[in-house]
């Protein structure tokens, strides 16, 4: 067996661990997405693109519908309510 350091190898230990590090500090926002490679998941992946984008734009346009429908007001808070009730004494 060799005794002591062999010639030519580095531990690359350190360089790996602080590139490590460095990704752990500055993360990447957003949802992670690995494509698929298959047709049919592709076709099944497209489908799914499509529905949520068609039912996103529905909920959208639902949520803009009920806003513009009357004028706008504040609503009261339930909590208003409550702590005034709790003064009566129950008959």
């Amino acid at each position: 067996m060799v005794q002591g350091k062999t010639k030519g190898l580095v531990n690359k230990t350190a360089s790996s661990s602080r590139h490590a590090q460095k990704a752990a500090a500055n993360p990447r926002k957003g949802q992670r997405y690995i494509a698929p490679k298959k047709p049919a998941l592709l076709k099944q992946a497209a489908m799914k693109r499509d529905l949520t984008a068609k039912i996103n734009k529905s909920i959208e346009t639902q949520v803009v519908q009920a806003a513009s429908s009357g004028k706008l007001t504040i609503m009261k808070n339930v909590g208003t309510d409550a702590p005034a009730t709790k003064g009566k004494p129950k008959a």
